[in-house]
């Protein structure tokens, strides 16, 4: 799976990395980073509780068939 952030629209609430931090993490200036990109497959439900409260949509899950994450 894969996470990615779109740092333009991004602008720093932080709902994501509060309700997921196994997936979200701030950065140095608040604003929502991921890393790795690639984020386990058992990380799933987290990232997408990060994603679905991000008020600018700013976070795009990508689940990739066929694979485990």
């Amino acid at each position: 799976m894969q996470v990615t952030v779109d740092r333009s629209r991004c602008t720093g609430h932080g709902r994501c990395y509060v309700l997921s931090p196994e997936v979200f993490e701030p950065d140095d200036d608040g604003y929502c980073t991921t890393d790795p990109a690639e984020v386990p497959a058992d990380l799933l439900e987290q990232a997408q509780r990060g994603a679905a409260n991000c008020p600018e949509e700013a976070i795009t899950v990508i689940v990739v068939a066929g694979t485990d994450g």
